[in-house]
């Protein structure tokens, strides 16, 4: 299968204005890291340089699940793994279009599965990316945003040949990088919790040696 960058989330992330600057002269950088990346309370529903907060639905994703549905064919009956899902708003959108369809989301974090989105939570569960709990081909597509650059690299490629392991179809992978000097300054700047912050070109090459074989997407910021 040849590997195809495609553009799912990538409206919607330039779509968000960022202070680069007070990101890391409006707090102590270090510290908000060290909190976000204990994945609790914090990280998702606290203080907004400590993460996200307050990770609340607003009815973003429909459109993506719309693209990833027809993109890959989904059918009622088949099956969807999201690891990384959070609070399962991705899979909700999913399965509100196509109600047959078979989802399970596994995320790192405690509190993100309990406090998921109410109608999903039922498939949603506490996991690692690095030992998924399920059998080899097990999944028709398996998706993973916004988490896989949050491994150190020795993780990150155990967590792709994970996803090469389980996925019997089609995998979708979204994650942060850099093209130039500014972006790479800007993601260095924003993010809290990554720890493999590649360029396009060293992605590739993560892609190659560990033997992931399915679309990717990333987030530049610009």
């Amino acid at each position: 299968m040849v590997k195809s960058l495609v553009h799912f989330v990538t409206p919607l992330h330039e779509g968000t204005k960022r202070d680069y600057v007070a990101r890391v002269t409006g707090a102590d950088k270090a510290a908000c890291a060290e909190i976000a990346k204990q994945w609790g309370k914090e990280y998702w529903d606290g203080d907004r340089n400590h993460g996200y907060g307050g990770y609340r639905y607003d009815g973003r994703w429909a459109k993506v699940a719309r693209l990833l549905i027809d993109y890959y064919g989904l059918k009622d009956g088949q099956r969807v793994l999201d690891i990384g899902c959070g609070k399962g708003y991705l899979l909700f959108e999913l399965k509100k279009i196509l109600p047959g369809l078979d989802v399970v989301g596994l995320d790192i974090s405690e509190y993100a599965v309990e406090n998921g989105k109410e109608e999903i939570k039922d498939y949603l569960q506490v996991g690692d990316a690095v030992s998924l709990p399920f059998e080899d081909d097990s999944f028709d597509l398996v998706i993973s945003l916004m988490t896989l650059h949050n491994l150190p690299i020795y993780d990150l490629g155990k967590a792709l040949q994970e996803m090469e392991r389980v996925k019997r179809g089609d995998a979708y992978l979204y994650i942060e990088s850099y093209r130039n000097e500014q972006e790479k300054v800007n993601l260095l700047y924003w993010q809290l919790t990554c720890e493999s912050m590649f360029s396009v070109k060293e992605w590739h090459w993560v892609f190659e040696n560990f033997g992931y074989t399915g679309d990717f997407e990333f987030a530049f910021f610009t």
